[in-house]
């Protein structure tokens, strides 16, 4: 399966016109978008129209940038949109799982849709193993170092990536560490960036 990944595009439509593009010209099979579609919650949903062009399905998590019932309004009438967050969905033989918001809770103040890191484990324990887990933040330790060198990303997604041994992981966030990878067993875990990201699905190990 054929994948065009990518996060963080923060209202830019003009990069959300090059995605579209890119899946086209590529004949992706299904796109992904690991959340901040929106930035500090405002102008969601030029961004969903303009995305709303892939002719793909199309699996979204919300960002901390976007609340999951902003992010479910302005992706309604698409319906080769999947929003999940706590919740997965089957897309041509394939399970993907989601979990959106910033894990563990940032500073940025109230606009900011954070998770804990005990409540990330709840939503995340429906997990499939073998799954494409789409999140926001990145696992703890694995392309999540801010400018600062220091890891900010959740030991809730690394437990859950050890457990369930994902085909692979898809995280946004941590714009520092956009566009680089790593690996926790035999899972590759990618920080996508706005730049999008052609990726085949690995098959089980």
């Amino acid at each position: 399966m054929k994948l065009l990944a990518f996060s963080d595009v923060h209202t830019d439509l003009m990069a959300c016109h090059r995605l579209v593009e890119m899946a086209t010209k590529n004949s992706v099979q299904v796109a992904v978008g690991a959340g901040d579609f929106a930035t500090m919650r405002r102008n969601l949903q030029p961004v969903i129209d303009v995305l709303s062009g892939f002719s793909c399905p199309l699996v979204l998590v919300p960002g901390n940038g976007e609340s999951i019932e902003e992010l479910q309004e302005a992706c309604q009438r698409y319906p080769h949109m999947h929003v999940l967050h706590g919740t997965g969905a089957m897309i041509e033989g394939q399970s993907f799982f989601g979990l959106g918001y910033a894990v563990p809770e940032t500073p940025f103040g109230a606009w900011s849709c954070d998770l804990a890191e005990d409540s990330a484990t709840a939503m995340l324990r429906s997990c499939p193993t073998n799954s494409v887990l789409v999140t926001h933040s990145p696992p703890f330790g694995h392309v999540d170092q801010n400018s600062r060198g220091q890891h900010v990303g959740s030991q809730a997604i690394l437990q859950t990536i050890q457990r369930t041994n994902p085909k692979l992981v898809l995280c946004g966030h941590v714009h520092d560490c956009w566009q680089t990878s790593s690996q926790v067993g035999s899972t590759p875990i990618h920080n996508l960036g706005p730049a999008g990201w052609l990726l085949d699905v690995p098959k089980a190990s």
